[in-house]
């Protein structure tokens, strides 16, 4: 097996073979996924970075990666910092460092499929400043150093029912040609997977915990829709399902069928279409409108069958969560259990549920310190005893065909009682998460006007935490979903630009993290409702909440809670208990009981 030098090395060989003088190379396939198959693991690969977010650039003498707040500490346990300097986003970027680092005259790839336009032209602009110049690949040069490199997913793509959908495949295509036609617009690319899935009520198993099948969409404003996949992926039930506005053809076609939009008007969006795509469209001589993928919004606001749907997924869910929490208040206290042992059971209980697809995303099971780590995943070498007297924390969540859940519980695990330090911390979480659960206002205010909210009791102890406090969260599909987000980034791209709207669902989750010893959070889902409030001037919004699992009280100083706040713990609870004890049993439910007990 090859070192992570080795594979360094044998990247830079191949550079010289082409003429590059460096290259860029991000976690990302050509629909600009978050999460990517294994083929598309060109990053993980290079450096052994393991997170779902980062960049490194290659030059002939040095080499950079680039994370946010999330993986400052991930980053460092994972790549080696004699290969990689590590790099802090949004404090610097990989166009900021290739302007201060390539050398004049350099030429600097890139794969315009990975990549998206704006990025391209804010890195070509930045080498242009230094007399350097950003090349398009024809093929990536890591494809041709990674010599074991998984081929993507066969796997066949499926109808996903208009009875979990709650709009047909073509309500939505008419939708989404009624909108091509107010724009005046000729068709739309649709990249995205969960943007494909959603239109045409289509799921698959092409990446790991996102149900969704490679391919790409063209839409049109006569209502016929092209899906591009590969033929093996494709059964007569899809086709059936599909409809004959439906043409199905093979995702190598897509690029032709760009092509031939010469002389159209097409749609297609910056932000979730590769920049290939856009130098498809123009060289051919077609007229590219800049605009926001059509099926982005209408997907982020749930209808009535789906949030129904969700509100089942959330009950059956919480149930396997709080067996596993019952589990973990009598094992882990006595030694023995790990990390990954831990996952384990979580993972069998929701499996007893006998409805789980997939898991949501890969479960994040903190002992200790490894807790501090935002975003960290637990293998073989990082595995760690879930300690007596410490702080535990899980991140997990499943794929049920009738929603996706997302929650973090945060407990103690005795004997004992948790230091007066981490109660303060956990309570001040709480009160945050309590805030921005209790939040009204103006329908369509920006996600980011909210984050203060949930940070507010950190803050007023000088502390904080260096992620979003909530993201959006799809129907069976990705567990992270724009365009909505409660975070403290500004503009567009962070999506805390987008007001939020009845039918979103979003995560809230407040967190504190004190690197090397322990890290705290608490997470719900909840969906944005319209409120009735007397006398107001226009129309308000607040959250359902949708997540109901018990909180620890082991970690919360009650002497720092408000009246108002104690009423909300215990109505959490008791609307917990009412929900979950029916699909308990024997001390399971007598757990819960005494979890959900008032204080």
């Amino acid at each position: 097996m090859q070192t992570h030098e080795a594979r360094l090395e044998a990247l830079r060989a191949e550079l010289g073979r082409r003429g590059l003088d460096g290259f860029v190379i991000p976690i990302s396939d050509e629909h600009m996924s978050e999460y990517v198959g294994g083929y598309a693991q060109r990053l993980g690969w290079l450096t052994g970075f393991g997170g779902s977010a980062g960049t490194a650039v290659v030059l002939k003498d040095r080499a950079a990666i680039f994370v946010d707040g999330r993986y400052t500490i991930q980053v460092r346990e994972q790549v080696d910092g004699r290969l990689y300097e590590y790099q802090s986003v949004p404090q610097t970027s990989p166009a900021a460092w290739l302007g201060e680092h390539a050398a004049r005259g350099a030429r600097i790839g890139y794969d315009a499929w990975l990549h998206a336009k704006p990025w391209a032209d804010g890195v070509a602009k930045a080498l242009e400043a230094k007399g350097a110049s950003l090349v398009a690949v024809d093929s990536n040069p890591i494809d041709a150093v990674w010599q074991d490199r998984p081929v993507p997913s066969a796997a066949l793509a499926v109808p996903h029912a208009d009875a979990h959908a709650g709009q047909s495949v073509a309500e939505k295509r008419a939708m989404l040609a009624q909108w091509l036609t107010d724009n005046g617009a000729d068709a739309a690319v649709v990249t995205a997977l969960d943007g494909v899935a959603w239109l045409l009520n289509m799921r698959g198993a092409d990446v790991d915990r996102t149900p969704v099948a490679l391919s790409f969409v063209v839409a049109h404003a006569d209502g016929t829709v092209d899906l591009f996949i590969a033929p093996e992926k494709v059964d007569a039930a899809l086709v059936a399902h599909l409809g004959n506005a439906v043409r199905v053809q093979d995702r190598a076609a897509f690029v032709p069928a760009l092509t031939a939009l010469a002389g159209k008007t097409v749609a297609v969006d910056p932000e979730r279409s590769v920049a290939a795509v856009f130098h498809a469209l123009e060289g051919a001589g077609a007229r590219v409108l800049t605009l926001t993928d059509p099926t982005v919004l209408p997907k982020a606001r749930k209808n009535p069958v789906e949030q129904a749907g969700h509100r089942a997924a959330q009950a059956r869910d919480g149930a396997a969560v709080s067996r596993f929490l019952h589990w973990l208040s009598v094992a882990a206290p006595k030694g023995g259990e790990t990390e990954l042992s831990a996952a384990a059971r979580l993972h069998a209980e929701r499996e007893k549920t006998g409805l789980l697809k997939d898991l949501s995303f890969d479960t994040i099971s903190g002992a200790g310190p490894n807790a501090a780590i935002p975003h960290y995943r637990v293998d073989e070498q990082s595995n760690r005893a879930i300690a007596p007297g410490s702080v535990y924390l899980v991140d997990s969540g499943g794929q049920y065909l009738d929603g996706t859940t997302d929650i973090t519980r945060t407990v103690w695990i005795g004997p004992g009682e948790a230091p007066a330090e981490v109660k303060d911390r956990f309570t001040r979480v709480l009160k945050g998460h309590i805030a921005l659960d209790q939040a009204v206002f103006p329908q369509g205010t920006p996600g980011g006007a909210l984050d203060s909210f949930a940070r507010q009791f950190l803050w007023a102890a000088g502390l904080d935490y260096a992620h979003g406090t909530g993201h959006g969260v799809g129907s069976f599909l990705a567990v992270h979903e724009g365009p909505q987000r409660i975070a403290k980034a500004s503009g567009a791209q962070a999506g805390t630009g987008q007001g939020l709207l009845p039918g979103m669902i979003l995560s809230n989750e407040p967190g504190y993290y004190k690197a090397g010893e322990y890290g705290i959070r608490i997470e719900n889902l909840i969906l944005v409702e319209e409120r009735m409030i007397a006398g107001a001037e226009g129309a308000f919004c607040g959250f359902e909440t949708l997540t109901f699992v018990p909180i620890d009280r082991a970690l919360v100083d009650v002497a720092l809670l408000t009246p108002a706040e104690r009423a909300w713990w215990n109505d959490y609870h008791a609307r917990t208990q009412a929900l979950l004890a029916p699909l308990l049993e024997g001390e399971d439910r007598a757990w819960l009981e005494a979890a959900c007990a008032p204080i």
